[in-house]
């Protein structure tokens, strides 16, 4: 079997010097940039990839606390649980989280039970969720390892507090 290597699209492309200037738009579709404000979807993008990063970090962090096996919307929703130590109704979930589709916070509340991080129980008749202990622990370690990995080095960025609070 003959092993294929890539070749320059054009004959002098391989000759030919590497740009220096400025890069210009990073865009995630040029069809949206084309409007009558680019920046926007520059912004767009931008947004894009922070949500992403930051849906990664959530779930590389939970998994360095021992749980590898939670999503992001999972670990929302334990670290909602587990807030001011009260129990939440699903419809809290979704509101305080702003998700519309209820059946995704639900699922998220049956995995994370089937785990033994939350319990249900009852208000009335609306079924509720409270972190059980092992869900406090995780969340616990959680943030050590956020503390340990992302508040020192955001620290070490010299922004301060209230300019983060903005």
């Amino acid at each position: 079997m003959t092993r294929r290597t890539a070749s320059p699209a054009s004959a002098g492309e391989a000759d030919r010097p590497i740009s220096s200037g400025p890069l210009g738009s990073i865009v995630s579709s040029a069809h949206l940039a084309d409007g009558a404000l680019p920046a926007l979807s520059e912004l767009e993008f931008g947004l894009n990839m922070i949500t992403h990063g930051y849906q990664r970090w959530m779930v590389r962090c939970m998994a360095a606390a021992g749980l590898p096996d939670l999503s992001s919307l999972d670990v929302l929703v334990l670290h909602h649980v587990a807030h001011r130590d009260r129990a939440k109704t699903i419809a809290d979930l979704c509101l305080v989280l702003d998700v519309e589709d209820t059946h995704l916070v639900t699922y998220a509340a049956k995995k994370l039970q089937a785990l033994g991080l939350v319990s249900g129980g009852r208000r009335g008749k609306e079924k509720t969720l409270a972190a059980t202990e092992k869900g406090r622990l995780a969340c616990q370690r959680y943030r050590e390892v956020r503390e340990a990995l992302l508040t020192q080095t955001v620290a070490a960025t010299g922004i301060s507090p209230e300019k983060l609070s903005e």
